[in-house]
């Protein structure tokens, strides 16, 4: 060992032996300082009083550097500060992916490159923000167990009381000490990239929080606005109901006698113009708002008309939308013997044959929205116009 080091250690351990002897010394005097006497005393000498309040002995403390400026220290340094740099820098990758990169659905016989980079969004931002999280973790577990005196202190048992002033002190003067033992005050290159590093992901996790806000419900118009839904009529084109057989090329429209009575099924939105536009059939399925169920009330069912909203159904049909206004599960269970749609997560209940699709049972408050039908002269079911009311559970400046 070299002669610095022997200095390190034997004056480290000098350091222990007095702080020791004074705590014992402090203890054993029995005596609390008055306020003007602890206004006076410095941190140290409240840290050495707040132990000996409690009891506490500190057996070991040792410096995990006590020679200071070392190549391996300073390697250490930046082993934790190069966590923390990438923590920074994904969460900044993360933020940029989740606003930038393209994230609409690209049809790959049309694009493939579109395609490609529309298919890398969901593993990308998973990957930056797992990086992120990561990084910060390791980083601050790395620092503790490089930078961190670990201790040995023994503490008598006694019973606990109220918090005076001189416990307050006391306890922030060992919490001051704790830190200035750390070395954290002396390493700005830590303290900068662990700012760096949390401020990043706060921001990053700020944004996946708020990203799904941050667009508003009135700054566009048509079919493709959080206002409307698929089934919004343009430029006056008939809107057909049909039904999902598997094969989105599959153009398959409903009429009334497909229907039995107690009869239901999943209806999606159709128009001539998408015929052949295989992403507007795929969007039209897979849209989440789009789902509706149509159901044929058994005779003897007649519900209440919901005001407003009296001339919305045809006949014994009626159209509801398929989305639970609890959380939005989809409603997909219909018992033809009660009239009631139920929604299997929650177990939500709404009443289609004695009312307007009212929730009876379960968590959900609104009644489901309701599509008005006809049928054209043709003889298929198509809808009269969009929805009149928002889908779902939430949404900006909801009146119920």
């Amino acid at each position: 060992m070299s002669e610095r080091d022997m200095s390190g250690h034997s004056s480290s351990e000098q350091h222990d032996e007095e702080r020791s002897a004074e705590e014992h010394a402090a203890a054993g005097a029995g005596t609390n300082p008055t306020d003007a006497e602890l206004a006076e005393m410095s941190r140290d000498e409240k840290v050495r009083l707040g132990l000996a309040q409690d009891d506490v002995e500190l057996v070991e403390y040792p410096d995990p550097w006590p020679v200071k400026g070392t190549r391996a220290e300073r390697r250490a340094e930046r082993a934790v500060a190069a966590w923390f740099s990438l923590a920074g820098l994904s969460a900044l990758a993360f933020i940029g992916v989740f606003i930038f990169w393209p994230w609409r659905y690209v049809n790959p016989l049309v694009d493939e490159r579109g395609h490609f980079l529309y298919s890398l969004y969901n593993p990308l931002i998973g990957f930056f923000l797992g990086l992120s999280i990561l990084s910060v973790g390791i980083g601050a577990i790395l620092y503790s167990k490089k930078f961190m005196p670990h201790e040995t202190a023994v503490q008598q048992r006694h019973d606990g009381h109220g918090s005076s002033e001189l416990d307050r002190q006391t306890t922030v003067a060992e919490l001051a000490d704790a830190g200035n033992r750390s070395t954290i005050a002396r390493r700005s290159m830590i303290k900068r990239t662990a700012g760096f590093g949390a401020g990043a992901f706060g921001l990053g996790t700020g944004v996946l929080v708020l990203g799904g806000m941050v667009k508003n419900p009135w700054a566009e118009t048509g079919p493709d606005s959080l206002n409307h839904t698929g089934w919004m009529q343009t430029n006056g084109e008939k809107v057909y109901l049909r039904r999902n057989t598997g094969d989105p090329h599959d153009i398959s429209l409903v009429r009334p006698q497909d229907l039995s009575p107690g009869g239901f099924e999943t209806v999606f939105p159709f128009r001539e113009s998408e015929r052949h536009n295989e992403e507007a059939l795929l969007h039209a399925l897979r849209r989440s708002d789009n789902p509706t169920m149509l159901i044929r009330l058994r005779p003897g069912d007649s519900p209440v008309e919901r005001k407003g909203q009296e001339d919305f159904n045809y006949g014994d049909y009626y159209a509801y939308s398929k989305i639970c206004t609890h959380l939005g599960c989809p409603t997909s269970l219909y018992e033809a013997q009660t009239g009631r749609l139920l929604c299997p997560c929650h177990q939500s209940q709404f009443d289609v044959a004695n009312s307007y699709a009212k929730p009876v049972f379960g968590p959900a408050t609104r009644a489901l929205p309701q599509l008005p039908i006809t049928v054209d002269e043709e003889g298929y079911f198509v809808a009269r116009s969009d929805y009149i009311e928002p889908i779902g559970p939430a949404y900006w400046e909801r009146n119920s």
